[in-house]
């Protein structure tokens, strides 16, 4: 164990540094040459990471006042909480989960989560997209489905029917029809044909695949009525472990998938670890010995490949070969706040210090 708790007090080191750089703002990406984040004033889809980070560091170090600066950041995410935006689940859901026995952000969760049920289109089947980050509202994408489902079915009866709902109507999107092959990510409404699917993010997409595993990992543990479809949920994570080669292919998945020489992205590896490491608490899963193992390799390949150790020219704890967006060139080898997060997490449970039912 002495690997992951190296690199976990690492991580958390870093998410100290980073506070005392980014002041009041939240970082997003930082510059793999020197560490430099570049940040946002409101958080956009990422603050929520930022603030779960946090909030594992307070845990790691047990220290008043790193519990005192996690609960101030959570506190800036409240604008969020009515956003319209599908990502309020990655937002609301990672920011407040962790911070047990923290008033302020069990309420802002509770709020988040009335909000979300609130937003959920029936006739549709799913919570939508939404405006506030730009572009078409009635969009479904792999992004807008982790953390919005057990943040949905936090809020009682009601929302867990909304969470079953929205994560099955994107299953209908996403998974191919022919039942192989890769999802494809996002999709479009349109008022005359319906739903088309978008270009980008395109077929491939591995970060989005990792999203996707992870919603359906967090429904199989939440999955207690039949609104659920335990059977159908099964075979999902099944279709994403095989045809998308998460327990067999590259540790570290290139960002597109057809594209193998092209940048890596070492945020969809943490993430994916996460959702292998929740597959193997499904009570009854075949797939829970090559989970663990899996999971395991991936976390190991990380710490001693991708994170930067102390004594370089950079600071030490940083995720490097995350790719934040390939399609326009932007940090396509940086280290992403997400990453760290993920990365942060999975250690956190692979030492007994989480409990992945709960976050």
């Amino acid at each position: 164990m002495g690997w992951a708790e190296e690199a976990l007090d690492l991580v958390l080191r870093r998410a100290g540094e980073t506070s005392e750089q980014v002041g009041d703002r939240f970082p997003l990406y930082a510059d793999p040459a020197d560490g430099r984040w570049t940040t946002t004033g409101r958080g956009s889809w990422t603050g929520g990471f930022w603030a779960g980070l946090l909030w594992l560091r307070a845990g790691h170090t047990g220290s008043d006042e790193d519990r005192t600066a996690a609960a101030t950041v959570t506190a800036r995410l409240a604008p969020w909480a009515e956003a319209d935006t599908a990502t309020r689940g990655l937002i609301l859901w990672y920011g407040t989960a962790l911070a047990a026995g923290d008033a302020a952000a069990g309420a802002l969760q509770r709020r988040a989560a009335k909000a979300a049920v609130g937003a959920f289109d029936p006739q549709l089947g799913l919570v939508p997209w939404g405006a506030a980050l730009g572009g078409a509202r009635m969009r479904a994408r792999t992004d807008g489905v982790p953390g919005l489902v057990p943040l949905l079915a936090s809020a009682g009866p009601e929302g867990q029917v909304a969470a079953a709902a929205h994560l099955h109507r994107h299953l209908d999107l996403c998974l191919p029809r022919e039942g192989t092959g890769r999802p494809r990510p996002a999709w479009r409404r349109d008022e005359a044909n319906g739903w088309l699917a978008e270009a980008d993010p395109a077929r491939g997409w591995t970060r989005g695949e990792a999203w996707l595993l992870l919603a359906v990992a967090d429904a199989l543990l939440l999955a207690e009525a039949p609104s659920w479809r335990t059977d159908r949920l099964t075979r999902a994570a099944e279709l994403l472990l095989a045809d998308c080669a998460m327990l067999v292919g590259p540790l570290v998945p290139p960002t597109d998938a057809h594209h193998a020489d092209g940048p890596l992205d070492t945020s969809a590896a943490a993430v994916t670890a996460v959702a292998l490491q929740k597959l193997t608490l499904v009570s009854g899963a075949g797939w829970s010995t090559a989970c663990a193992s899996r999971a395991e390799a991936v976390l190991h390949r990380l710490a001693h490949d991708h994170l930067t150790r102390p004594g370089g020219t950079r600071p030490a704890g940083m995720l490097l070969d995350g790719c934040y967006d390939a399609h326009s060139g932007t940090a396509v080898r940086h280290e992403l706040v997400w990453g760290d997060f993920f990365l942060a997490l999975g250690l956190a449970a692979r030492l007994g210090r989480v409990d992945l039912r709960r976050v």
